[in-house]
């Protein structure tokens, strides 16, 4: 979460943007470019996904806030500039939603299943990844998608 707020104080500082510290979002941002995205299960099922990419620290910042829902076959993916803990929260989100930690050799390294909408609770990725990827709340347990499944994607260095 340090690294974001730096990144959103780097970027208002480098494009000469005057931003408050504690100003928020009061609506969903709209939808974003977006790219194919796979998941291999070591069972060997494959998942697509077509996932929004958040680029500036704005559109990461207010990520998938005010969103009333998540297509089964959607997302968000958040790829940060380095392997980092990532921490991520609730806060403005109505919708559960698993968040899906992907280390630099793209396998999954921890998931944050069915978070707690509205929650400001840290939700922590525990090690250095290099993405998070946002999914519908309840979907990697009813695919059967774990730690160790591999994610392809072209901001990931595949696909």
């Amino acid at each position: 979460m340090k690294a974001l707020i730096l990144g959103v104080m780097a970027v208002a500082m480098l494009g000469g943007v005057a931003r408050a510290q504690d100003a928020d979002p009061t609506g969903p941002q709209p939808k974003l470019p977006t790219t194919p995205l796979t998941i291999e299960t070591s069972s060997g099922k494959t998942y697509h996904f077509t996932v929004e990419l958040p680029v500036t620290a704005m559109q990461q910042e207010t990520g998938e806030m005010f969103r009333t829902s998540i297509p089964a076959d959607a997302g968000m993916l958040f790829v940060w500039a380095q392997p980092e803990v990532s921490e991520m929260w609730m806060k403005n989100c109505p919708v559960p939603e698993d968040m899906v930690n992907i280390g630099a050799d793209g396998l999954i390294k921890s998931i944050n299943e069915d978070t707690i909408p509205y929650s400001l609770k840290p939700l922590s990725s525990v090690v250095p990844v290099v993405a998070t990827l946002e999914l519908q709340g309840g979907i990697t347990a009813a695919d059967d998608i774990n730690v160790g499944d591999r994610v392809i994607a072209k901001p990931l260095g595949g696909g």
